[in-house]
């Protein structure tokens, strides 16, 4: 009792505070998302995402292996196709020379050690920018779900070692799952997003990949049918033990800072390991107050990222990965 117990003690100092400090960010933690394009010598910045960039193969291969040095060792990868490639069924999702399949296999080549993990959805390849395939005005569950078991054998084949189905389809994981044991890749791993939201927060990798809905008759606006409603936090649970039940290995929230509450629910409730998308829209929002000199960029993102963690991610995507590694000097 005070002044016998006086809390300030242990913030006298840095050295105290930093021996004391219950939550550490390190590299470790991060899963870095990758944008790959078609083309040779690209490395195209995203508008809406300042300093993050598509990149040709070749400026791939470059990059893993700038991450590998800096201690940066999981790779999370997104592709953005040519529209001429896309339809309703996501058939260049499965096309063995596809530009997935050949992005998993260069990240290999270049750095056999980097943990690579893929994503798996239909709205890169699709001509209607939806997860699912589009049927009078509805998203086609089982049938996409089949759809998504053949992308996920794919990858696994190009060498990815896990599969990150981003589409919120029920079942897909026992889907994708039995696949995956039926072809023999038992050590594939799958980190399923478990309760991932329909937010505002994913316009800029929307304008990255260009993989928004259209908006045409006949095809949902939005992702509201199958993403989560943001309202919601016991359904997230509900969510994330039938993926575990159906054989995820890792679970995730995404977006990030809006949703801890939900990371420290699910953290309470599962015995696997917890993922957090720290996502476009969040990373957005902090470039562009840095730059216009409203608050400090490092200050702010590592503020964030420790939340993260301390909420209760065991890993996090992150586009500040490479920010946060210069930080530490």
């Amino acid at each position: 009792m005070y002044p016998l117990i006086r809390n300030r003690r242990l913030r006298t100092s840095e050295s105290i505070r930093r021996l004391i400090r219950e939550t550490l960010v390190t590299p470790d933690d991060f899963l870095v998302p990758l944008f790959v394009v078609e083309g040779k010598g690209i490395k195209e910045e995203i508008a809406s995402m300042p300093n993050y960039f598509r990149l040709s193969l070749d400026n791939l291969e470059k990059e893993v292996k700038e991450l590998w040095n800096m201690g940066l060792f999981a790779v999370l990868l997104f592709v953005k196709v040519d529209d001429n490639l896309k339809d309703n069924k996501g058939t260049e999702a499965i096309n063995p020379n596809g530009l997935m399949q050949r992005a998993i296999k260069t990240v290999k080549n270049a750095c056999p050690q980097m943990l690579v993990m893929t994503d798996v959805a239909l709205d890169p390849f699709s001509s209607y920018g939806h997860d699912g395939i589009v049927a009078e005005g509805q998203i086609l569950n089982d049938e996409t779900t089949e759809v998504l078991a053949e992308m996920s054998v794919s990858h696994a084949k190009a060498g990815a070692d896990f599969v990150a189905p981003s589409d919120m389809m029920d079942g897909r994981i026992l889907t994708i799952r039995e696949a995956l044991e039926d072809e023999g890749f038992t050590n594939t791993g799958i980190m399923a997003y478990s309760a991932k939201y329909a937010s505002a927060f994913y316009g800029p990798f929307r304008d990255a990949l260009d993989s928004a809905p259209v908006d045409i008759a006949n095809v949902p606006k939005d992702k509201k049918t199958y993403q989560m409603d943001y309202a919601n936090r016991y359904e997230a649970i509900k969510e994330t033990q039938m993926d575990i039940d159906e054989g995820a290995d890792i679970v995730m929230v995404k977006p990030g800072l809006c949703y801890l509450d939900i990371v420290r629910e699910i953290k309470n409730e599962v015995e696997v390991p917890v993922a957090v998308y720290q996502v476009s829209g969040e990373y957005a929002m902090v470039k562009a107050a840095a730059e216009k000199g409203w608050l400090n960029h490092d200050a702010v993102m590592l503020e964030q990222l420790t939340a993260i963690k301390r909420a209760g991610a065991d890993i996090i995507a992150s586009y500040f990965a490479k920010d946060f590694v210069r930080a530490l000097g």
